[in-house]
C-alpha cells in the first residue's frame, strides 16, 4: 500500500494538482469562506500562477480561479496527485490494460 503525503496548498507548485484532504488552522470565519469556494475534502486543485514573490497565488477550484494569500492556503491540508505523464491515460482503463 502507498503511503500518501500531506501538505499544505501554499506548497503546491505551479502546474501541479492536489486532493484536498482537510481544512486545518483557519478560524470558524475563514474555514467557512473557504468550504464555500468548494474547498471540502476530495476537492481537486490546480495551482496555476504565482504571483513573482510567491504570494497570493491562484488555484482552479472546480473550474473557477480563485487567489489565497499563503497566511490562508496554508491551512489547507493537500494531497498531491501524480503528475499527468505518469496516470494511465483514460483509453488505456477502459481497455483494461492497467495493472496494479
Amino acid at each position: 500500500m502507498n503511503k500518501l503525503t500531506v501538505t499544505s496548498l501554499d506548497r503546491l507548485s505551479e502546474g501541479e494538482t492536489a486532493l484536498v484532504s482537510r481544512i486545518t488552522h483557519a478560524n470558524d470565519g475563514m474555514r467557512r469562506r473557504l468550504q464555500d469556494l468548494g474547498l471540502i475534502e476530495g476537492t481537486l486543485v490546480e495551482c496555476v500562477r504565482r504571483s513573482p514573490l510567491g504570494d497570493p497565488a491562484a488555484y482552479r477550484i472546480r473550474s473557477t480561479l480563485i487567489a489565497l494569500r499563503r497566511e490562508d492556503s496554508s491551512a489547507i491540508a493537500i494531497v498531491p496527485c501524480q503528475t499527468p505523464q505518469s496516470q494511465p491515460s483514460p483509453a488505456v482503463i477502459a481497455a483494461g490494460e492497467v495493472t496494479g
